[in-house]
C-alpha cells in the first residue's frame, strides 16, 4: 500500500485550501533542554515525518510508543517539535505480542487475528465512538502495519491501561493490538495526537538517560 493512497477519501478534505495554501517547508532545531533520551527522540520523529512525506499534515507534535520497555515506564512519548519538550505516557501492547503477559512485547504481527502490536509508523486519522467508546482510527504507513485499517487497530482508552493497575498487578494489561491508554492520558492524546499526526511504533528501549 502506497502512502499517498492513504490520502484517499475522506483525507483529501484538506484539498479544499486549494494549491495556493501550500505550506512552506518547516525546519525544526535541536531542542535547546532534556535529557539525551529526549534528544533522541527529536531527531527520530524528524527522520520519521521526512520518510511519512505528505502522509502527514500535521507535523507539530509525533507520538512515539517505545515498545522495547517494559509496560510499567512510561514508554508513550509525546515529541513536541514546536515547544521542543517531550511528556511520557503509558500505553499497553497486544496481548499476541505478550502471551506471557509478563509486560514485555516479544515480538509483532501484521495478521488479522493476532491480537498482536505492528510495528512502524501509522497516521492518526479523525475520532469516532465504538466499542471502546471514543477512539481514534489509524492507518498503517509501512508494510509492517499496513493491515491497522483491516484489523481496526486504534488509540482507545481502557481501565487496564491505567496507573493504577500497575500498582495492583506491577505491569499494564493487554490490548488486541491496540494503543490503549487510561482515561486521563487518552484524553491527552485525544486533543494532541488525532487528526493527521505521526504515531511511530518500535522496540527502541531509550532509558530516560538516553541509554538502551
Amino acid at each position: 500500500m502506497k502512502r499517498r493512497d492513504l490520502l484517499k477519501g475522506g483525507l483529501v478534505a484538506s484539498a479544499t485550501l486549494g494549491a495556493a495554501a501550500a505550506l512552506p517547508v518547516r525546519t525544526f532545531a535541536a531542542p535547546k533542554a532534556g535529557s539525551l533520551r529526549d534528544r533522541k527522540l527529536f531527531a527520530l520523529a524528524k527522520q520519521q515525518l521526512d520518510k511519512a512525506g505528505d502522509a502527514i499534515w500535521k507535523r507539530d507534535i509525533v507520538g512515539i510508543a517505545d515498545f522495547g520497555l517494559h509496560s510499567a515506564r512510561r514508554r508513550f512519548h509525546f515529541v513536541n517539535l514546536d515547544r521542543e519538550e517531550v511528556q511520557s505516557y503509558h500505553v499497553s501492547h497486544g496481548t499476541g505480542s505478550d502471551p506471557e503477559h509478563d509486560g514485555w512485547l516479544n515480538s509483532y504481527s501484521n495478521v488479522e487475528g493476532s491480537n498482536a502490536t505492528s510495528k512502524g509508523a501509522y497516521v492518526t486519522w479523525e475520532w469516532y465512538v465504538g466499542r471502546y467508546g471514543t477512539s481514534v482510527r489509524l492507518g498503517g504507513l509501512d508494510s509492517t502495519n499496513d493491515a491497522a485499517l483491516r484489523r481496526y487497530i486504534v488509540m482507545h482508552r481502557a481501565k487496564y491501561a491505567e496507573p493504577s493497575h500497575i500498582e495492583t498487578w506491577g505491569r499494564l494489561g493487554r490490548s488486541n493490538g491496540c494503543f490503549a491508554l487510561g482515561e486521563e492520558q487518552f484524553r491527552i492524546a485525544l486533543l494532541n495526537l488525532s487528526g493527521g499526526r505521526l504515531l511511530y511504533a518500535d522496540s527502541l528501549g531509550l532509558n530516560e538517560d538516553g541509554s538502551d
